[in-house]
C-alpha cells in the first residue's frame, strides 16, 4: 500500500487519505487526489457503458425464472 493513495468518501463527498473513513464508505484507492475527486464521474461512465453493453442482457430470465430489474 502506497503512502500516496487517495479515496473518495461517499459519506462526506470528499477526497481522503489513507486514514479516512472505513473502506466500505469510499471508492479507491486512486493514485492522485485529482483522480479520486472524479470517482463518481468514473462510476457513472462505467455504469453507462455496462448498461449499453450488447453482450449483457438483464432481460432474460435467470435460473429461478425471474427477470432482474434495473
Amino acid at each position: 500500500m502506497s503512502e500516496n493513495e487517495y479515496w473518495f468518501c461517499l459519506t462526506h463527498h470528499a477526497v481522503e487519505g489513507r486514514d479516512g473513513c472505513k473502506n466500505s464508505d469510499r471508492l479507491g484507492p486512486y493514485a492522485t487526489a485529482d483522480e479520486a475527486s472524479h470517482a463518481l464521474e468514473k462510476v457513472a461512465e462505467r455504469n453507462e457503458a455496462w448498461d449499453n453493453d450488447l453482450e449483457w442482457n438483464d432481460d432474460e430470465p435467470g435460473p429461478d425464472g425471474r427477470v432482474s430489474e434495473r
